[in-house]
């Protein structure tokens, strides 16, 4: 028996007390089973005969309640008999890494340059890497290439934008290069954290700064790059300057930062004495793997729990206890058109398709409203609303619809082109008559805007919305344009026939393009020209041809957002 309970965990165990009330519960149960009123009025001889014996079955119901309360209590408390590893918790400590990006960084002491070395050690160290990095360039002032991230690799796709021409002002200010790495650290809420400088010099300030910076939590270690000896370049200004290794200002620094120094290596020995590739702090868990935890496995006696208690209610009380639990339970809020086996997407999908076979139909309405409940399917549904609406001649709802998918997909050309479309025929047509016009009066004046050229057929299978009028009372329209002034005075019922004849290829060449669009992939595919096609390679090499002509320069981003930080800082007073 206790080797059993040794398996067992409480992690809850006050609930245990609770137990205490089956004692309580049985004494209560004894004193009713002894209390007989009858005793004070009726002969015990008599009693006998004239009271009904009780029934076997109470103790059962005493023995279920008390077995009800016993799985409550030991649920309650929270049993468990199975571990599980947890993850090891540890005290991480972020790194920023601050690359020295004056003019001085181009000196070929290191061949090819201390930049090229500099990019290849750091791209080693964020291979390495597992924790939190961010990077930080500096000359004259220090700016943030990329925040505080997890994401070691996002940080290396900026190593080869890095040059000395993204800086704004060139200069030498390590002690700002050690504050705006504070500052980050501060911001992203980290109370200790790594400062790694790459330099190839320290000026006096920022002795002081790197001290008050390691008092804060931060420890500032340093990588010298370039060697003793030095060599020559050209700083900013172009003028011939030397640039040398100051092993003493740089050793003075990190040790002041309670850091650590090295000089750049061929191999990762630098890395490993400065310790940058560790992400772990000092205080860290005793064990590797993390201390297993108890899990809650008291769920499991709610099943017997549930069984227990539906035996000790009277007889048919469950049933009436079912409509006060259907009045307490919660009711999830449901759409007519929700479904339980379809995602949004795939709902969208379908609304899109009902809508694409109204539309071939001529339900124009139904197609509306369709297309307006695919509404997810973005850019594509709302150019396909547009169409209807459109056929249905509710121009400006039109306008509006094309406005969405334009502004969800600016590059759609088919909406664009439609879009003015039907901006024409908005202007073609004068405002609307009288209610009181008679219907031949407005079936007379029925027309069309000619065809535009730009008609592009959609993602859904529709071409350019053809710009047909209302039928009925509405008001007269005018007929369709013509550069003559012989066809204003055409004889009604020729306009008529005319205009039956362009209603009929105007619905040709809607259902043409709805055949051509259902099978838009498969005639892709096929239209698609092979590997070895003279056209392929023609296409191919004209492609290339543009992007040679798009000037490769990885670190325009960079300066313009150097720059814009820059003129925002000297517009403070900074």
């Amino acid at each position: 028996m206790s080797g059993w309970l040794s398996l067992v965990h409480f992690q809850r165990p006050q609930w245990l007390w609770a137990l205490l009330l089956l004692p309580l519960l049985w004494t209560v149960w004894g004193l009713r089973r002894r209390r007989q009123d009858w005793r004070d009025v009726v002969d015990p001889h008599l009693l006998q005969v004239l009271l009904v014996p009780a029934r076997g079955h109470a103790w059962l119901r005493l023995a279920s309640m008390s077995v009800a309360v016993l799985l409550a209590v030991l649920a309650l408390a929270g049993p468990g008999w199975r571990k599980a590893p947890q993850p090891l918790l540890q005290a991480r400590m972020p790194l920023v890494i601050a690359l020295d990006l004056s003019s001085s960084i181009a000196t070929p002491d290191l061949p090819p340059s201390r930049l090229a070395q500099a990019r290849a050690k750091l791209d080693s160290l964020l291979q390495q890497r597992d924790g939190e990095v961010a990077l930080v360039a500096w000359a004259e002032d220090a700016y943030t290439v990329a925040p505080l991230t997890a994401d070691a690799a996002n940080v290396a796709l900026f190593l080869d934008a890095l040059a000395p021409d993204v800086m704004p002002v060139d200069g030498h200010r390590a002690d700002r290069a050690i504050t705006h790495a504070a500052g980050l650290l501060r911001q992203a809420g980290f109370e200790r954290g790594r400062i790694l400088l790459l330099a190839a010099d320290a000026n006096v300030q920022s002795r002081a700064i790197a001290a008050a910076t390691a008092a804060a939590g931060y420890q500032v270690s340093v990588l010298g790059l370039g060697t003793p000896e030095g060599a020559t370049y050209r700083d900013g200004g172009g003028a011939l300057r030397v640039s040398r290794r100051n092993d003493a200002a740089l050793r003075a620094l990190a040790a002041a930062g309670q850091g650590r120094y090295a000089t750049l290596t061929i191999d990762d020995s630098d890395l490993a004495l400065l310790g940058a590739t560790a992400a772990e702090g000092v205080e860290t868990t005793e064990e590797p793997g993390g201390a297993p935890a108890w899990l809650d496995q008291g769920y499991w006696l709610l099943l017997p729990l549930l069984l227990v208690a539906a035996f000790a209610f009277r007889r048919g009380a469950p049933l009436l206890a079912l409509p006060l639990l259907l009045w307490v339970m919660p009711v999830a809020p449901a759409q007519a058109a929700d479904s339980p086996w379809l995602r949004p997407d795939q709902q969208a999908q379908k609304q899109l398709e009902r809508g694409v076979e109204a539309y071939r139909r001529g339900d124009y309405e139904a197609a509306a409203e369709a297309f307006a409940a695919a509404g997810e399917r973005g850019a594509e549904a709302q150019y396909n609303l547009g169409n209807a609406l459109a056929r249905k001649g509710r121009y400006e709802d039109a306008l509006k619809a094309y406005d969405r998918a334009l502004a969800q997909a600016p590059a759609m050309e088919d909406a664009l082109a439609n879009r003015q479309v039907v901006e024409a025929a908005m202007r073609r047509q004068p405002p609307q008559g009288g209610a009181g016009q008679s219907g031949d009066a407005g079936r007379q004046g029925q027309g069309k805007p000619e065809d535009e050229a730009g008609q592009g057929e959609g993602e859904g299978g529709q071409d350019a919305p053809p710009q047909s009028a209302q039928d009925g009372a509405g008001g007269s329209r005018p007929p369709q344009d013509r550069p003559d002034e012989a066809a204003r005075d055409e004889d009604p019922a020729a306009a008529q026939a005319r205009q039956e004849q362009a209603d009929r290829e105007q619905s040709e060449r809607m259902r043409q393009a709805m055949e051509r669009d259902a099978g838009a992939q498969e005639e892709a595919e096929a239209r698609a020209p092979a590997p070895g096609d003279p056209r392929e390679r023609e296409r191919r090499q004209a492609h290339e041809a543009w992007l040679q002509r798009v000037p490769d320069d990885p670190g325009g981003l960079l300066r313009a957002k150097f720059q814009l930080e820059h003129e925002r800082r000297r517009k403070e007073g900074r």
